[in-house]
């Protein structure tokens, strides 16, 4: 029989401050196995990671292509910089990338959010970010729980064995 693992991490606070597809994808594979280990798991997007939560936004994420030195050609040669500035080739690499998610059956941003708040985790909207891009509290997903300051959201952590992950 099997034994069960015990995880010494009891709490997790994850702050997703980037838009990038491969960047949301990042924090919301993480939080979900957070989620799944049974680990108390609390969520806040800042900055460009609103878009994540953003309902106008989060389905239409894309990959950065200017800027990304692990950017990749297939093959594995590196994709060059200055090529991602060609109009048409961020579209096209993010519907690349969007395609091997689904190849892989990855959720999307939207199921990410359902499956971590179906099991328990919490989704947080940082008030500056809010403020400084004009959102209100209804363009955001129906799992955002509340718009916190960061000071707020710190306060979640409220114990020792609390791990802060910045994505």
């Amino acid at each position: 029989m099997a034994e069960e693992v015990k995880h010494p991490l009891k709490k997790v606070l994850m702050i997703c401050a980037k838009g990038s597809l491969e960047d949301v994808l990042a924090t919301l594979v993480m939080a979900n196995g957070a989620v799944m280990e049974g680990i108390e798991t609390k969520v806040f997007f800042t900055f460009f990671g609103l878009d994540a939560i953003t309902k106008k936004r989060m389905n239409k994420l894309h990959t950065a292509t200017v800027g990304n030195p692990a950017m990749r050609m297939p093959g594995g040669l590196a994709f060059p910089t200055w090529l991602g500035s060609i109009p048409g080739v961020e579209a096209g690499v993010s519907a690349m990338m969007k395609k091997q998610i689904d190849d892989l059956d990855i959720p999307g941003v939207a199921e990410f959010l359902e499956m971590i708040d179906a099991g328990g985790g919490e989704i947080y909207a940082c008030k500056l970010a809010m403020d400084m891009f004009k959102l209100e509290r209804k363009d955001l997903a129906d799992e955002v729980i509340d718009v916190l300051t960061i000071g707020e959201f710190y306060e979640k952590a409220d114990g020792l064995q609390t791990q802060i992950i910045f994505t």
